[in-house]
């Protein structure tokens, strides 16, 4: 093997033009192909960006590199010290003429996949090998377009004038109630992994009034569906003085900008996975809990008020709204204790879910800033206030009228590559079978 040394890259794939011509540069990746034709030898290299051609004639290169060349298999890690020269048929119109290459790992097995083959063994088989599946190029383009999924939320919240903050993901009792909870020992006494920032950013709007988190939330869920996984990132967004409608509002611009954001910055990746992103235009649709109950009664799938949606009834509504929309005016009952009902009527609360066809991305409304009202919802949820008392005793020093929603990053995903199952857009994906890599 040889060493890295002083050796650092000067240029990507995609940066290796014709007017690159004659350019001194050091390019590195992965072999993605070698092949010979007519005594010339091609080097396909895989980075990041994409692939490059090394070409390697015998009256080009010294014997040195054709005996390197020789040993090497498909895999391997490679740096390529050359000459750039502008060709046509290369990719982007260049290849590099090598001077020097260093070997930095050799492979010494190929997987049990091919990379570029459209028929792919099961999914489960390629995460336990995840890091070399994450080498296909549709898995680079997914995962580019969650990168500036992320970076586009982020500029979004930061124009809008949020704060983005960290909470704890070791807490001391249910945020949102129910059993889907992680136990693990804290020192001497019990403690959970975080099933959600939600109490920790409702009380940051008691000092920063707009702020906003991305980072993992943890769920126990005992399925194992193609929507569902143990640990997700969840994007969190929380105001003061706002109710339910402006974060709907805010989350339809937040979505319009992410996806206008795509349109622009991964026109290559979406083009790959044969996905055309339209821009939403505002306002999104919005249905109350009972007018989908009544889309779903004419349908012939009969939902009782009060409960949720189960799966016959959201494939339906796949079918029936393909597109962004919000359901909104919940029964209180079916929401979490930190909901505040609606005035004119305590039996549906002012909660929405936001919606693309089947899928359920985001859910959000305007919070409980009553602390008499919240110990009874508490009381009525068959939770214990005591429990609660950390959150419970801030709001004697006042808590502003506040609303947010928390949003999950792969269902999102799932939605912009339009992929079926979750652990497709999760890098190491977490769920009831699954612990490792």
């Amino acid at each position: 093997m040889d060493e890295l040394n002083g050796w650092r890259r000067t240029h990507y794939s995609i940066d290796l033009t014709p007017n690159c011509d004659g350019a001194e540069v050091i390019v590195f990746g992965w072999v993605a192909s070698i092949r010979e034709q007519g005594g010339i030898t091609f080097l396909i290299l895989q980075d990041r960006e994409g692939i490059l051609q090394i070409t390697i004639r015998k009256d080009e290169v010294s014997p040195s590199i054709i005996k390197k060349v020789k040993g090497l298999r498909e895999h391997s890690i490679v740096a390529v010290k050359g000459r750039v020269r502008s060709i046509e048929k290369a990719p982007h119109g260049a290849e590099v003429i090598p001077k020097e290459i260093k070997i930095l790992a050799l492979a010494q097995k190929n997987p049990p996949f091919k990379l570029f083959s459209k028929t792919q063994p099961s999914l489960d088989k390629r995460l336990d090998l995840r890091a070399v599946d994450l080498r296909r190029p549709v898995n680079r383009a997914i995962f580019k377009i969650r990168h500036h999924t992320l970076a586009a939320i982020r500029e979004f919240f930061l124009k809008e004038g949020y704060w983005e903050v960290n909470t704890s993901k070791i807490i001391a009792t249910a945020t949102e109630g129910g059993a889907a909870l992680f136990p693990i020992l804290y020192y001497d006494k019990e403690g959970f992994l975080a099933q959600s920032p939600q109490l920790y950013k409702e009380q940051l709007t008691m000092a920063f009034e707009k702020v906003f988190e991305i980072g993992p939330v943890f769920r126990a869920e005992p399925s194992r569906t193609l929507r569902h996984l143990a640990e997700i990132t969840s994007v969190d967004m929380e105001e003061a003085y706002v109710n339910y409608e402006d974060v709907m509002m805010t989350l339809s611009k937040l979505t319009q900008y992410v996806i206008q954001a795509l349109q622009t910055r991964c026109e290559n990746e979406l083009k790959l996975l044969n996905v055309k992103l339209e821009t939403p235009k505002l306002p999104l649709k919005r249905y109350t809990y009972s007018e989908i109950l009544e889309i779903l009664n004419k349908e012939g799938e009969y939902v009782k008020w009060g409960e949720d949606l189960p799966t016959p009834a959201l494939k339906i509504l796949g079918e029936k709204l393909p597109e962004f929309y919000f359901i909104t005016n919940w029964p209180t009952s079916s929401k979490p204790f930190y909901i505040k009902p609606c005035d004119d009527n305590p039996e549906i609360c002012e909660a929405f879910d936001f919606m693309y066809g089947s899928i359920e991305i985001a859910s959000g409304g305007t919070r409980v800033n009553s602390k008499r009202l919240l110990i009874k919802k508490l009381k009525e949820q068959g939770l214990k206030p005591q429990l609660f008392e950390y959150h419970l005793k801030l709001f004697d020093y006042g808590m502003p009228p506040h609303a947010g929603f928390g949003l999950g990053l792969e269902r999102l995903m799932m939605v912009l590559t339009k992929r079926e199952n979750i652990r497709e857009v999760t890098i190491f994906p977490r769920d009831r079978l699954r612990l490792t890599p």
